[in-house]
């Protein structure tokens, strides 16, 4: 079988734990071919973010354009769109492209609490991008951000975010319960046919750099190799568990470091 060609439409991390670093090692990890359109360079580090230069719109688009007009993508993440102009490129960039496997990662606010989606681009976000989406993957501040609701704090509060967030109209939503406290960490996919719980135990280690974006792509990876979405879910899930409990072989600075990609590759 072909090796199947991802591409993520995100922002640059360039101490290497998120945005298109961890996308690409992703995309390598799970076997696949991974391409990156940038939407916005960033200053970071595991520290925290210092600065955002967004591209133009119009470059962005034509990144884009120039990847599906040379290659066969069988899936796409997007990441970190961070205004509605941008948000609005990249949706008419897609829109002839609508049988690909969009994932939709919303990245919102960066692990050490900077924003990196302006206020007005939330609704470019919500009316453009979203009916593209085979796959919303919000945490739980994402998506009470998007429906303008308080953060979910138990499962049964989930369940219904996740059911509003389905209606307003991606094919799929994958609610990640990260957030939630105690020792568990629960995601909750919900689609037209109903819900589904993916469990997972929560690791203690401050290296969860990178993690929405990782597992967005992982689930991207899977979906371009042709697994259905739920089939997706568990094995990106179980990836980014194994990248979280193997992080600490790494030495990666001293704030939130990032997520071993490779653990499964560098016995």
């Amino acid at each position: 079988m072909a090796i199947a060609n991802i591409l993520s439409i995100a922002g640059s991390d360039p101490s290497g734990g998120a945005g298109i670093q961890a996308d690409l090692k992703t995309f390598a990890a799970r076997g696949t071919y991974g391409m990156a359109a940038l939407t916005a360079l960033t200053a970071q580090n595991t520290q925290g973010v210092s600065g955002v230069h967004l591209v133009p719109p119009a470059f962005v688009a034509a990144q884009i354009a120039d990847v599906f007009g040379d290659v066969s993508v069988d899936a796409v993440k997007i990441g970190m769109i961070a205004s509605a102009e941008i948000a609005g490129a990249v949706a008419d960039a897609l829109f002839p492209h609508r049988g690909t496997p969009v994932v939709l990662d919303p990245v919102m606010v960066a692990k050490g609490g900077a924003p990196l989606l302006a206020r007005e681009a939330v609704e470019a976000l919500t009316r453009r991008l979203l009916p593209l989406a085979t796959v919303l993957t919000p945490n739980l501040p994402e998506a009470a951000a998007l429906l303008g609701e308080p953060e979910a704090a138990d499962r049964v509060a989930m369940e219904g975010q996740a059911t509003r967030l389905l209606a307003l109209g991606p094919k799929a939503v994958l609610l990640k319960g990260g957030h939630l406290p105690g020792g568990e960490s629960p995601d909750v996919l919900a689609t037209p046919g109903g819900l589904r719980w993916y469990e997972g135990v929560r690791v203690l280690t401050r290296n969860t750099h990178g993690t929405g974006c990782s597992l967005s792509s992982a689930i991207a990876a899977e979906l371009g190799k042709g697994r259905p979405l739920a089939d997706a879910v568990a094995a990106a899930k179980s990836f980014i568990a194994g990248a979280v409990r193997s992080s600490d072989a790494l030495s990666v600075g001293s704030g939130h470091g990032p997520l071993h990609h490779f653990h499964a590759l560098w016995a």
